[in-house]
């Protein structure tokens, strides 16, 4: 016979204190005394207590679950998992579980994991949007929504970015003052605003003399391939800006497979692992992903707990990391 659960009756019987008692600690209440608090918990650990979340969910007064939602790009990504690891850090010292879906920039697998955690009765969302169309958040209004890394389309929240115009514009200023006036662009996808962003740092560091620019660009290949093209031009570029890390490994791969590297400088928008060991060490516009998401995270639990504010728009500053490449 399979062992019965334990019950929160259990653990009360087994800490010598009230159900009350014992489902104010479950709950996170923050007014049980100490020494109380300790006793539950022991309790809790002899017995490997879990609570039932459903039937909790039902007892509180407040209906709330105790869970947000977090949607990225690709949480295996590192910024996203920088990111996301800053939100769970702050979830978890508030007692609050994350539930998080990677979207691949597919608006379809965005609304379909949106839906599937506004059902689970998630608190609250993070999201960064893939770009499309967001009215799907409409059926969802008892769910707060606070959007990172991009701003949304069609829809107001509070958003948490980074400065990307000014971080672009002050990365191609640079290459200016190596001496580059021929800058070529290779960018994402100009659906995202991110994207959009940061060309326009980039046409505002030049004026009216930009360089030659490639945009939509999807992945590591595609950059090479648009990369290559560039620099066999006639009147090729003597220095690359690239608005995300995915768009520089392309690029790198491109400058080594022509032999430029020391040639063509290289600044890429946002750092990636082992960038600074690279020959020669690319250098980079980089983002605070942790920053950015303690952010989000403190601005959801505000709009969780009652705010109702106007919709926020919180810029991170970015840092320019001067490294070898871009000072060719």
């Amino acid at each position: 016979m399979t062992p019965q659960r334990p019950t929160m009756n259990d653990v009360a019987r087994t800490a010598g204190v009230s159900l009350k008692t014992v489902s104010r600690v479950v709950n996170g209440e923050a007014t049980v005394a100490p020494d109380l608090v300790a006793k539950v918990r022991a309790a809790v650990e002899s017995l490997d207590y879990r609570p039932h979340l459903g039937a909790s969910m039902l007892r509180r007064n407040d209906r709330r679950t105790r869970t947000i939602g977090v949607l990225l790009d690709d949480v295996s990504h590192p910024f996203s998992a920088a990111l996301h690891r800053a939100v769970e850090d702050q979830a978890r010292a508030r007692g609050i579980h994350v539930l998080t879906g990677s979207l691949d920039q597919d608006p379809v697998r965005e609304q379909a994991l949106a839906t599937a955690f506004a059902e689970r009765q998630t608190d609250g969302l993070i999201l960064a949007p893939t770009g499309g169309d967001l009215g799907h958040l409409e059926a969802h209004t008892g769910m707060p929504v606070v959007f990172v890394d991009r701003i949304p389309a069609g829809v107001t929240g509070d958003s948490v970015v980074s400065t990307n115009v000014s971080g672009a514009a002050g990365a191609v200023r640079h290459l200016v003052a190596q001496g580059h006036r021929r800058i070529g662009y290779l960018g994402g996808r100009r659906l995202l605003s991110t994207a959009r962003e940061r060309h326009r740092g980039y046409l505002r560091a030049l004026g009216s003399h930009p360089g030659p620019a490639v945009h939509d660009l999807h992945d590591p290949t595609a950059a090479e391939r648009a990369a290559i093209a560039m620099l066999r031009a006639p009147d090729p570029p003597t220095a690359l800006f690239t608005t995300q890390s995915m768009v520089t490994t392309g690029a790198i791969r491109a400058l080594r497979r022509l032999g430029r590297e020391r040639s063509v400088a290289l600044i890429g928008f946002d750092d990636f692992p082992l960038a600074d060991l690279l020959d020669p060490p690319v250098t980079v516009v980089a983002q605070d992903p942790s920053r950015m998401g303690r952010t989000a995270a403190t601005a959801l639990f505000e709009r969780i707990d009652g705010y109702d504010g106007p919709p926020r728009e919180i810029r991170i500053p970015t840092t320019l990391i001067p490294r070898g490449s871009g000072e060719l």
